[in-house]
């Protein structure tokens, strides 16, 4: 309930008007059924634009730290990406990491969509990064088509470094899904490379 009460009532009326946001390839984004939207990562607040343009729920991955800050803030910060459904990782522990992919595993399996950075990480400089095979890992699983996404000017919205917003322009560019098959679990890391880039 809360995640569409953030959506249309709370959050994203504000974002619409402060990014004044435009899509491109709308129609690439399945409206239903198993989907994983990979996309670029500009600023903190792109787990937030990226659902706010799609007519369906996205689960994301938020780091831990989002789970456990002391304080009325911390308390705040945990009920709301609680309320969302974000699910929580610890970057850099492979068996926090493989446990959280399992959860968008089941997820996926269950019919819906889930979004993620390739990247594994904020561009400071708005430069692609090399990806690290997590998304491909989840497709390749799943057989859950991967939906290629831009995000553009988002850093505009929110600069890095800084915890405040300004009016930006934004575009969402969404491009055809991608089929990679579906091996299941049994497949190597050379396949997860190759999808990955």
């Amino acid at each position: 309930m809360w995640y569409w009460a953030f959506k249309y009532i709370f959050l994203g009326p504000i974002l619409r008007v402060l990014g004044r946001p435009t899509i491109e390839g709308h129609e690439n984004i399945p409206t239903d059924g198993p989907a994983i939207l990979a996309s670029n990562h500009l600023a903190v607040m792109d787990s937030f634009f990226l659902p706010l343009m799609v007519p369906r729920r996205i689960y994301f991955l938020a780091k831990a730290e989002y789970f456990t800050g002391a304080g009325p803030r911390g308390r705040a910060q945990r009920w709301f990406f609680d309320a969302v459904g974000s699910i929580p990782v610890e970057r850099g522990e492979q068996a926090a990491s493989v446990a959280a992919l399992d959860q968008l595993v089941g997820l996926i399996e269950a019919g819906q969509g889930v979004g993620i950075y390739p990247e594994g990480t904020r561009s400071r400089d708005g430069r692609l990064y090399r990806g690290r095979t997590g998304a491909a890992w989840l497709a390749l699983t799943t057989g859950a088509p991967v939906v290629p996404v831009g995000l553009r000017g988002t850093e505009g919205l929110q600069p890095p470094g800084t915890n405040g917003f300004r009016p930006h322009r934004f575009t969402l560019a969404a491009g055809e899904p991608l089929d990679f098959g579906h091996p299941g679990r049994r497949h190597a890391l050379p396949q997860r490379r190759e999808a990955t880039e």
